[in-house]
Order: C-alpha cells, then sequence, then structure tokens
C-alpha cells in the first residue's frame, strides 16, 4: 500500500496534471481545486478525482509551483501556506523567471521576479517571517538563454553569466521543507 500523500500542481492552469490534485485561482481553468493559496480554507473538505481530504496542514508531500509564484502580490502568505500544506520533508518545486530575462517583465500580470536571493526570507532567514520552522534550500538551477549558453560554452565564469541581461531565462528551485 502506497502511504505518499498526494502532490499538488499549483497554478496548473497550462500544466494540468492527470497525477496531482491541480488547483488554480481561475475556476474556468477547470482545476480541481478553486485556490487562492494566500487563502487557504483550513478544515474545508476538498472533493477531487484522487479522492477526498479534509485541508490541513502536512496534507501534500510535494508542491509543483511552475511558472505561477510571479503573479502573486503577497509571496509572503502564499509560501506560509505552501509551508503548512507540506508534511516535513516533502518539497516545492519551483520554476519562475530570471528578474534579468526578457520573460520577467514582458507579462503584464507578472508582480516579481527572482534572483539567486530570493529564496533566503524562507530558508536561512525564517526568524525574520516570525516562522518556528522553515525551508531548506536543496537545489537550484539556471535555464539559460541562447546568450548564456555562449557564455558557458565560452567558459564565462558563473558570477559574470548571472549579472549579464537576457543570459538566464527562469529559476529552477527546490525547497525541502524542515
Amino acid at each position: 500500500m502506497d502511504n505518499r500523500k498526494p502532490t499538488l500542481n499549483l497554478g496548473s492552469g497550462k500544466d494540468w496534471r492527470k497525477d496531482c490534485i491541480n488547483a488554480d485561482i481561475q475556476p474556468e481553468k477547470k482545476p480541481d481545486w478553486v485556490l487562492d493559496i494566500t487563502k487557504v480554507p483550513w478544515g474545508q473538505r476538498l472533493i477531487t478525482r484522487l479522492g477526498d481530504f479534509y485541508v490541513e496542514p502536512g496534507m501534500f508531500s510535494e508542491i509543483i509551483a511552475n511558472d505561477v509564484l510571479e503573479h502573486i502580490p503577497d509571496l509572503v502568505s502564499a509560501m506560509t501556506n505552501c509551508k503548512n500544506l507540506l508534511q516535513s520533508g516533502g518539497t516545492m518545486n519551483i520554476h519562475v523567471p530570471y528578474d534579468l530575462s526578457y520573460g520577467a517583465w514582458q507579462d503584464p500580470t507578472h508582480v516579481r521576479a527572482f534572483n539567486e536571493n530570493s529564496f533566503l526570507y524562507y530558508t536561512d532567514w525564517h526568524w525574520y517571517l516570525n516562522w518556528p520552522d522553515k525551508f531548506t534550500l536543496t537545489q537550484m538551477g539556471y535555464e539559460l538563454s541562447e546568450i548564456g549558453q555562449e557564455m558557458l560554452e565560452k567558459k564565462t565564469p558563473q558570477d559574470i553569466i548571472l549579472r549579464t541581461p537576457r543570459a538566464v531565462d527562469a529559476l529552477q528551485v527546490i525547497l525541502t521543507k524542515d
């Protein structure tokens, strides 16, 4: 018997996944759960095609946030709720636009972009948010643009690539709940 808890696919709109509980703020995207992640309805019964659940802390083993965090005005509330929805040892897999990329600001619905320091308050500086627990940064990767790929091939140091406008398109981050 598999005791693994389900995966939450946050902001599932264009990335609906058969093996996840798909959550989106827009009902027209037909998610399993119409959810504003900044206002989690704790204690509510959630009826999905993967089963019935009560919305409670630690109910997910994984959260996928693929191109969604850049759209959320109150990111601290969203990240707090994501942390609380995850079981201990659960992971949050994040894909976000890099702050110097074209994609960071071409979309008028983006309210922020990210860089390699953007997750410090959810990990090392969690005390600043009055969190009793935190995330650990497990992995951080960079999705390079054509410019970044050319720089990498020329053996340009990573810190130069990261500071070069349009060289990095996105960050791929995995946070693990302690």
